[in-house]
């Protein structure tokens, strides 16, 4: 990976200034991005997949009672579950790719060895990696948006069972907090003639209390995380990348090829 020409320059600086050459050459913003990247897309991928099993297991024991009502959303988590496989392998792959190219182009910024030198057909495909990231960066911005509702949606379910467990406590009537509910079918969860489709009072006060409930939230903020690093990740991407390109720009226009 590191553009060594010449091996009689190692033994000559000898192997304390040749490390010191070989470190300096290394993508260290690449290189955290990378980390990042990975991690993130672990936090995403495992705990989404996850999220999503439980949150059928929700909606089929709380919410519908007919299983044609919550077929549509089962075949979507589904579908969803296979695309997060094959998030994971994408960003895997694309994560080398990007740490090769960082260091091919942090070799050539720093212009490590003498005889290393960048070339047309490698700036170009600095650029491609650019632009490619961009793209990502936008599309993922979306996935990160879209993994903000169910954490709104269980962060706002488990608000109104606070608020039923207060009234309880402080209201002498049994049916004074009855009239609060949570309805899946307002955020797109089940259709709207799904039966019953929304819990109300103590019954909704009873299923925030459940494991189901608790595990089902703490994965999507899990996720919704990751989905954030991953983001951050690919920002990182773009600023290392666009610089270095930026600098091979102006080195190959002073005659530095």
């Amino acid at each position: 990976m590191f553009p060594v020409r010449q091996p009689w320059l190692c033994k000559a600086l000898g192997c304390y200034d040749c490390c010191i050459r070989c470190i300096g050459a290394v993508p260290y913003p690449s290189l955290v991005a990378t980390l990042l990247c990975y991690a993130g897309m672990a936090l995403f991928c495992g705990c989404g997949h996850e999220a999503l099993a439980q949150t059928e297991v929700l909606v089929e024991t709380y919410f519908a009672r007919n299983i044609q009502d919550y077929a549509v959303m089962a075949s979507f988590i589904k579908y969803f579950q296979y695309v997060i496989y094959g998030l994971a392998s994408f960003f895997f792959l694309y994560g080398i790719l990007l740490l090769a190219e960082g260091f091919y182009t942090t070799s050539a910024v720093k212009q490590t060895f003498g005889e290393f030198r960048s070339t047309q057909c490698g700036r170009c495909l600095s650029l491609t990696f650019i632009i490619v990231t961009y793209i990502l960066a936008f599309i993922w911005l979306a996935v990160f948006a879209f993994t903000a509702i169910p954490v709104f949606f269980l962060f706002n379910m488990e608000q109104t069972c606070h608020k039923i467990n207060i009234l309880a406590e402080t209201t002498p009537s049994i049916n004074q907090h009855a009239w609060i509910c949570m309805d899946a079918r307002q955020y797109g969860l089940l259709p709207w003639n799904a039966m019953p489709g929304k819990s109300c009072g103590m019954t909704l006060a009873s299923i925030c209390k459940t494991s189901e409930f608790h595990v089902t939230y703490d994965l999507y903020i899990a996720a919704f995380c990751g989905a954030g690093i991953t983001l951050l990740a690919l920002f990182l991407y773009m600023v290392a990348a666009t610089y270095n390109y930026a600098v091979l720009r102006f080195l190959g226009g002073k005659g530095i090829r």
